[in-house]
């Protein structure tokens, strides 16, 4: 007998394959070949030639994936089901290590190619270049989108090193200028940690960025944090991007540009949560470099983020 199209095949039954057996996917989901079409798209982006310190990232899917291992199919804490739609495993993307703007093409190129067997997709980076090639491919289905970036840092810088325009310091510059957001309603999040000069917030700021930073997390809390994204966001369709270097070095040390003074993967969770009722349109989960990881503690935060905001696709759906 066929599978109907209401039929949603989750992943394997963790009290019939133990965790640490089965498929190698995300959640050990099934893939996107086997299924054929999704709501959700988990698609690994192995990309690390743009980073400025730290390279490592081009192994961040993988380690995100095998961080994912223990995650269920219901999230008892906001009464979603974040498999209740189908979600697959797209696999990963070929993009050259060798050229930044082919690797660039090659990326979107991927995302619009899944986007036409997948209602929305889900990155796993990757450094933060691969948000670029993202963008594009969503703005070119939903339009321009309403960016809400968690990061230390703030991404939009203009060049590095005498000229160079895509590196994993830029993309959000590049994604304005291209017209590929909704700037009156884009905010970065979280952000800390020393600037290369004055004019740098400014900068961003005249871009039409707003900006709550990582002090925030102390002085208002996770709860009004998230009420603020929602109250800048309104209702339109949103990308959320999420570098895990948001999160302090003792939640997330395998990262490539580290910041001391960041949140705990907990309180990150609760501003996730938090958004319920968002209109997301993608996502993505960057910069996990698990050689400078332990004990996969920054690659289960990263599967657990990315869990989250599966259930904030859920939760939307549902409102």
């Amino acid at each position: 007998m066929g599978r109907g199209e209401d039929d949603v095949i989750g992943p394997v039954d963790a009290m019939q394959v133990p965790r640490f057996a089965g498929p190698t996917t995300f959640a050990r989901l099934p893939t996107l070949d086997s299924v054929g079409k999704a709501e959700v798209a988990i698609l690994g982006v192995p990309f690390d030639s743009g980073v400025v310190y730290r390279p490592g990232a081009r192994f961040g899917p993988g380690a995100i994936r095998a961080g994912s291992k223990m995650l269920r199919p219901f999230n008892a804490w906001t009464d979603t089901e974040p498999f209740a739609h189908q979600v697959a495993d797209a696999g990963d993307v070929a993009c050259t290590p060798f050229g930044i703007e082919q690797a660039i093409g090659q990326i979107e190129e991927a995302a619009r190619a899944t986007g036409e067997r997948a209602s929305h997709l889900i990155a796993l980076g990757g450094d933060h270049t691969i948000a670029l090639p993202l963008l594009r491919a969503a703005a070119a289905r939903f339009g321009p989108l309403a960016l809400v970036h968690f990061d230390a840092h703030l991404d939009t810088w203009n060049v590095y090193f005498g000229g160079a325009r895509y590196t994993h310091g830029t993309p959000f510059r590049r994604a304005a200028e291209e017209g590929l957001l909704d700037l009156g309603r884009s905010v970065h999040v979280g952000t800390r940690g020393p600037q290369f000069s004055a004019a740098d917030i400014p900068s961003d700021a005249a871009l039409g960025f707003r900006m709550i930073d990582g002090r925030a997390i102390d002085e208002r809390g996770a709860a009004a944090i998230a009420a603020e994204i929602r109250e800048v966001v309104g209702q339109a369709l949103v990308y959320l991007s999420l570098d895990i270097d948001v999160l302090d070095p003792a939640f997330a040390p395998g990262t490539g540009t580290p910041e001391a003074g960041g949140w705990s993967s907990r309180e990150a969770i609760a501003v996730i949560r938090g958004l319920a009722g968002t209109r997301l349109a993608g996502a993505d989960v960057v910069e996990v470099a698990p050689a400078y990881d332990h004990a996969e503690v920054t690659a289960i935060a990263a599967a657990n983020i990315v869990y989250e905001i599966l259930c904030l696709f859920v939760s939307a759906s549902t409102t």
